[in-house]
């Protein structure tokens, strides 16, 4: 049976992965912050030392867990492809103001849902711009938006990320002293479920996202283009499950793990209008990129390494976001960020206009 003509399994595997996420901040992770891609990138570039923000560096094993879930799952399938070559530097700048855009808004479309599962009311401005950078990005494709063919490649090459978060494992197991990890109480890096759980969290994702193509921006984009709601469902299906699952541990433990407002939620701030921007931002890249972050580390799982150009921008673009003072905070986005975020918008612009007008001209 294939989970990507099934809307039942899309959503159970959505339920699935709702459930999971909560519980994650039952077993440790940050309040609020089950699971968000941008940040858990964010704290393995700090881990690196890529950036010193001290409260924000750990090898995140969920980040692991997806890659090599989607990976294994992959090679089960027998839908292991290596496979790029599609304009890989554009993919790195567009991955790069991503992260830009998220670490505005302080959470990936995966967070923003989670967040709103747990009445967190700021991340539903940040679904509105989402949804109108989705939009945007439509706009381009349907005017004939795109950044060439990818090729075959050697399967040597679709292993090496796999292979590099493999050492990544390693190195958080063995902690040794190059490698930073957030001090107790210093902040959401030194907020984490036991590495087993979280690595076994992030191999249920990836696993279920492999096998259902889960994609927030995807999911908007084919309401608009296909009048297709497969992929939506699936997110539906997160925010239902997590809301639940939320409301049941807030009523049976002593912590809250819901919270309706927008007033005080745990690693968010209620600057509405750049909430909505940066992921406005994150959604027209997202659209241009042909997936939101989690789809880049299923599809780089898979042995795409244009995804995996993605990913480095991401990586990139967060340690640019903390050593430059570009992050927000609790307290309010940053005025170096509230310009980045607008000249990545730019940047996004011209990138969506030269692979889309620009190839007409050539012709």
């Amino acid at each position: 049976m294939s989970f990507l003509k099934n809307k039942t399994d899309i959503i159970v595997g959505g339920l699935i992965i709702g459930v999971v996420a909560a519980l994650l901040v039952l077993f440790g992770n940050p309040a609020n912050m089950g699971f968000c891609i941008a940040c858990f990138i964010r704290d393995t570039a700090g881990a690196l030392g890529l950036h010193r923000a001290a409260a924000v560096q750990y090898i995140r094993p969920e980040i692991i867990g997806i890659i090599l879930g989607a990976f294994l799952v992959a090679l089960v399938k027998k839908e292991f492809a290596p496979r790029g070559g599609s304009a890989p530097m554009t993919r790195f700048t567009l991955g790069f103001f991503v992260m830009i855009g998220c670490l505005m808004f302080l959470g990936c479309p995966f967070r923003m849902i989670v967040r709103m599962g747990g009445g967190d009311l700021n991340a539903l401005v940040g679904l509105v711009g989402f949804v109108c950078g989705i939009l945007t990005g439509v706009f381009f494709l349907n005017k004939g938006y795109s950044l060439k063919r990818t090729y075959s490649l050697p399967k040597l090459e679709g292993t090496i990320l796999p292979a590099a978060v493999v050492v990544l494992l390693i190195l958080l197991i063995l902690a040794p002293e190059f490698i930073f990890f957030s001090e107790a109480g210093a902040g959401p890096g030194a907020k984490h479920a036991a590495i087993a759980i979280s690595l076994a969290a992030g191999v249920i994702v990836g696993a279920i996202a492999q096998r259902t193509r889960l994609c927030m921006a995807g999911g908007v984009r084919d309401i608009v283009l296909f009048k297709d709601f497969r992929l939506i469902s699936g997110f539906v299906a997160i925010l239902v499950a997590a809301l639940i699952t939320n409301l049941i541990l807030t009523a049976a433990t002593p912590g809250s793990f819901f919270k309706l407002g927008f007033a005080e939620q745990a690693v968010a701030h209620t600057d509405g209008l750049w909430n909505s921007l940066g992921m406005y931002l994150v959604g027209f890249g997202a659209i241009l990129l042909g997936g939101c972050p989690l789809r880049q580390l299923v599809l780089a799982g898979e042995g795409n390494t244009d995804s995996a150009m993605a990913i480095l921008g991401l990586l990139v673009g967060a340690a640019f976001c903390h050593n430059f003072g570009l992050a927000s905070s609790a307290k309010g986005p940053t005025a170096n960020g509230q310009i980045a975020v607008i000249i990545g918008i730019v940047v996004v612009f011209i990138i969506a206009a030269v692979n889309t007008f620009g190839k007409k001209a050539d012709a």
